[in-house]
């Protein structure tokens, strides 16, 4: 998913419908990622919501003007996704990870976390 991003700081939110804070932050990271696109943003989310629930992830998606790309979570196994993204994450809403320019991980941010703060994170890799 990161890799595609190459040369792009790119910030990937994990989300989904049930999760209030999740849903709160999300025009402000629309913005944020518009903002900052023009100086190398790439802002990525994935809906961590079960599959009956798609269609109700995407009229959030579509509600907030998010951009594409957007992705819903296919795993069967919550855990080994979690696992995956970084074993450190227990699956805790929201999520938030920023990759560097080489696709390295530079930051993770779990559970509710002010975007001036995810900002600040994103500023100190951006030119």
């Amino acid at each position: 998913m990161v890799a595609g991003h190459k040369g792009k700081i790119v910030l990937v939110d994990f989300w989904a419908t049930w999760c209030v804070p999740c849903r709160a932050e999300m025009p402000q990271l629309v913005k944020l990622s518009e903002r900052l696109k023009a100086r190398g943003l790439d802002f990525i989310t994935v809906s961590a919501d079960e599959p009956e629930k798609e269609a109700s992830a995407f009229q959030v998606l579509q509600q907030n003007a998010v951009p594409a790309p957007f992705y819903i979570k296919k795993a069967s196994d919550d855990d080994k996704f979690y696992n995956l993204v970084d074993p450190k994450w227990s699956g805790e809403m929201p999520a938030m990870f920023i990759y560097d320019r080489s696709g390295k991980r530079a930051r993770s941010f779990l559970g509710e976390t002010p975007v001036k703060d995810i900002e600040a994170a994103i500023n100190k890799l951006l030119p």
